[in-house]
């Protein structure tokens, strides 16, 4: 088997459709075991969605191997679960809200084919309105932590240390070397995955593909960003469904990724900046509220606030 696509799904059914579609449209990929082209399999790791996602692909696409968890497990459980089943030299990491556009499945097999010390590949992510959406990154510091993806970031939108992060300094057309590229979708080889294992599970999601990337350039491999191959990426349908999961999953995931790599008093620093922020953003919602502005919205934003300080961003398994 030349490439495993793995997919972790949950409650995207007709985005998951439109992926596994262009799968079957890509140029020269074998996914139906005819023995022609590039050989591939995929394998769909549903998280008790309850859109009939799982149903969905059992019925239109009956050549996928398909995994149901009766619960939500995470996005990184659910990927070593595909992992572990996987058998291709290959190991394509991909969101359900993605589309592969044309040959991008054979340009990344080919690209890592001929560069063998490439240990992760990431392709041009875009909108579906065709604009590029960022993709790599720097890793991330201190400073990072609290200008970047932060009430900070609102005031000061175009700060300095959050452009550098953004590789803002390179060009999106141009094929590098990077620190990590985003989960959405990437390319890596099996030898890496039996040097560095799967996904560290202690995030639920989030930060996961940033850690996979630190630890494989630890173990020597070169991370890359290849333009021309190119995924249109629908981004965050499924995370946005739960709006104060995903604030505790992305913020406490942060903290964990600092913790991990730059000690716990790094660590302690952004949790408590995080949750101040937190109370400066439910205060914010409150002064709106009380001024009558979109009420429903204002209660929404406050509820979700609350949970966020109450999760006190130490990590939620569910």
């Amino acid at each position: 088997m030349d490439l495993s696509i793995l997919i972790v799904n949950w409650n995207v059914t007709h985005l998951l459709r439109r992926c596994l579609a262009s799968i079957v449209a890509s140029p020269g990929v074998d996914v139906y075991g005819s023995g022609r082209g590039l050989r591939a399999e995929v394998i769909v790791v549903d998280n008790a969605s309850t859109d009939g996602s799982p149903e969905m692909v059992a019925r239109e696409f009956p050549w996928v191997r398909l995994i149901r968890n009766q619960e939500n497990v995470g996005f990184t459980r659910a990927n070593n679960q595909a992992l572990d089943l996987a058998r291709g030299r290959y190991l394509l990491f991909l969101n359900p809200d993605t589309e592969v556009v044309g040959e991008a499945l054979q340009i990344m097999v080919r690209y890592m084919e001929a560069h063998p010390d490439v240990g992760v590949l990431g392709p041009q992510l875009r909108y579906a309105d065709g604009r590029i959406q960022p993709s790599r990154r720097r890793f991330p510091t201190l400073a990072t932590a609290f200008l970047e993806s932060t009430i900070l970031q609102q005031w000061w939108p175009d700060n300095p240390i959050a452009r550098r992060y953004y590789v803002a300094d390179r060009s999106d057309d141009e094929e590098q070397d990077v620190d990590w590229v985003v989960g959405a979708c990437f390319m890596t080889r099996r030898h890496v995955v039996e040097q560095i294992g799967g996904f560290d599970e202690r995030f639920f999601m989030y930060s996961e593909e940033l850690d996979w990337c630190r630890r494989a350039r630890a173990a020597g491999w070169r991370v890359v960003y290849l333009p021309t191959a190119r995924v249109i990426h629908h981004e965050g349908k499924s995370s946005e469904q739960a709006v104060a999961a995903r604030h505790i999953h992305f913020q406490s995931s942060k903290v964990l990724y600092f913790r991990k790599h730059h000690g716990a008093f790094a660590a302690e620093l952004v949790r408590v900046f995080l949750l101040a922020s937190y109370v400066y953003q439910w205060a914010e919602e409150a002064v709106k509220w009380l001024l009558g502005h979109r009420r429903p919205l204002r209660r929404q934003r406050m509820a979700a606030y609350i949970q966020v300080l109450r999760s006190g961003l130490r990590g939620v398994r569910r």
